[in-house]
């Protein structure tokens, strides 16, 4: 492994989507050393605009499909608690 990859990390293979509520959550475990980052990112189009709101948090995993299952769940959760206000102050992809 070389040294930028110890030192950074590396993204995973393939991104996990789905479709919940009318939201698109792409689910980007982010790796820290051994370890994933419970991460995802929120997405839904609103006017013609691709609104983003991200969730990380602190909860790290050895596996990658349970970093993945878990940060699906977490996002579902946001979604559930906040709908379209999550996007208030977001930024926005054009």
């Amino acid at each position: 492994m070389s040294l930028l990859k110890r030192l950074f990390g590396s993204k995973p293979a393939e991104d996990l989507v789905e479709t919940y509520n009318g939201f698109r959550i792409v689910v980007v475990p982010m790796v820290e050393g051994s370890k994933y980052r419970l991460a995802a990112r929120i997405e839904k189009d609103v006017d013609g605009v691709v609104q983003v709101h991200q969730v990380i948090r602190a909860d790290t995993f050895d596996d990658l499909a349970q970093a993945q299952a878990v940060s699906l769940a977490k996002a579902k959760q946001v979604i559930d608690e906040q709908g379209k206000s999550l996007f208030k102050g977001a930024q926005k992809l054009d």
